[in-house]
């Protein structure tokens, strides 16, 4: 990413333009901005709470809101941009999220602070799948499997760093602001992608555009609300009776939703979500490895984030150093997995989850012998090994994912990747997040935290046997 412009290369086809270095770098910096707020939040809400005096539910809905809205409307979001311009889609919503950043950041009130997290994950939802989609569309070739490394890269890293910006950003009181920082800083910036975009990425679209689905959006927006929102509100709430109510219902929309779907395509017509997509050799094998590995990574930052300040009283600062060496490990294995992609194929996947593995192993080893005021320093080896794992792993499983998918598709399955982190991240955050708090008052935090890293492991060695399916 040292270069930012050159020649255009030649595009998959004749009738999409090709992307450029800077139109990437222009696509890769959207991209962060919709991923890094899905995380950058975490470390702030207890100062939430204080300033709004928001309780807990209403903390939790601060993380829903946007979990929710992102992961509902992500497929729609990426048929829109099939259907009507790919570039036009990504500032549409980038714009749009500018704004919900701004009224994030103004909020008075808990319930405001809600309402503007969820116009912001619903912009989200809008930005991301074009940006895959793009990438897809408008390269070949050896440009495709670096743009995708890269894209992968980034979208993980800008995770991992999430709680280590916010922490600092709280951290340093900027203008008086405290824990508004952490989304007026998304104003500046998406003036800068906006214009980057505007100016640098071709403007793609699917030459097969049909008419939308609206049905096929409604069942699902109604299937990811009934499972995202028990998920990730029905902990807080202690699991009341609505929440399994919703959990129940789940499946029944699902079924209806894949149902209509099937109808759909049967007869010739093209549905939100064709299920002939979803039957692509790297869609059927590579979903399964990239939906465990994110529950995985959802799981442990909830808990890492809430083991720290917790059970050693680290302020937002100290809880996102304690992350650095993760972060900067998985960056380095980010950059060096694409690299040995060329030589070693998929089994790259399987290498990255081996190393994971290693390290939490090591890590829960770590956390039963050494909860002290300094295990920050005693996780850091343990926790740069599970960094450079998932680093090596991640960004090629997400080209694998898209390895199949034709041109005029991949806003579509930009969307149905989308979805299904979100999905994999808020069911990660959720079991791993219960498990890691029902463990708390009986073992105490530092051994509930073993434990949790301990199930992950557990997790992480299925994942190993899952890999082992991918194929070149």
């Amino acid at each position: 990413m040292t270069q930012t412009a050159s020649a255009p290369t030649r595009a998959p086809n004749d009738t999409q333009p090709a992307l450029s270095r800077l139109g990437l770098f222009a696509i890769l910096f959207t991209a962060t901005l919709s991923s890094l707020d899905a995380f950058i939040v975490n470390v702030a809400l207890p100062t939430i709470g204080d300033d709004l005096r928001a309780g807990p539910a209403a903390l939790e809905l601060v993380v829903a809101g946007y979990a929710t809205a992102y992961g509902s409307l992500m497929v729609l979001g990426g048929r829109l941009g099939d259907a009507f311009g790919r570039r036009r889609l990504m500032l549409l919503g980038l714009i749009g999220f500018g704004i919900a950043s701004l009224l994030c950041g103004l909020a008075p009130s808990g319930g405001l602070l809600v309402a503007a997290r969820i116009l912001q994950g619903a912009m989200a939802a809008l930005m991301l799948p074009q940006a895959m989609a793009t990438i897809q569309a408008a390269t070949a070739g050896h440009q495709r499997a670096r743009a995708m490394g890269l894209f992968g890269a980034i979208v993980g890293l800008a995770m991992a760093f999430g709680q280590v910006l916010g922490g600092l950003m709280v951290g340093a009181d900027i203008a008086g602001s405290g824990w508004r920082s952490v989304f007026l800083i998304n104003v500046p910036s998406v003036a800068i992608a906006a214009i980057l975009l505007a100016r640098t990425v071709p403007e793609t679209r699917s030459p097969k555009a049909a008419p939308l689905d609206p049905l096929g959006a409604v069942l699902l927006g109604a299937a990811m609300v009934l499972l995202l929102v028990p998920l990730t509100e029905g902990r807080a709430a202690g699991w009341p009776a609505w929440s399994w109510i919703c959990l129940g219902a789940f499946p029944v929309a699902a079924l209806a939703f894949l149902a209509v779907q099937r109808r759909k395509e049967r007869n010739g017509g093209v549905p939100l979500l064709p299920p002939s997509l979803l039957a692509l050799p790297g869609m059927r094998r590579g979903m399964p490895v990239m939906m465990l590995s994110m529950a995985g990574f959802g799981g442990f930052l909830f808990a890492a984030a809430v083991a720290l300040q917790l059970g050693l009283d680290y302020g937002p600062v100290a809880a996102g150093f304690a992350l650095v060496p993760y972060a900067l490990a998985f960056f380095a294995g980010s950059a060096f997995g694409p690299r040995l992609a060329p030589r070693l194929g998929v089994r790259v996947v399987t290498i990255g989850i081996a190393v994971q593995f290693a390290g939490l192993a090591a890590l829960a080893g770590t956390l039963a012998v050494a909860w002290t005021e300094s295990a920050a320093f005693a996780m850091a080896p343990a926790l740069i090994v599970v960094g450079i794992g998932q680093g090596l792993h991640l960004p090629v499983l997400f080209r694998v994912v898209l390895s199949d998918v034709p041109p005029e598709r991949a806003g579509v399955a930009s969307g149905v990747m989308g979805t299904s982190q979100q999905i994999a991240l808020a069911t990660g955050l959720a079991l791993l997040g219960a498990l890691f708090l029902q463990l708390v008052p009986e073992v105490g935090v530092g051994e509930a935290f073993a434990w949790t890293v301990a199930v992950q492991a557990v997790t992480v060695l299925v994942n190993l046997g899952l890999s082992l399916r991918i194929r070149a």
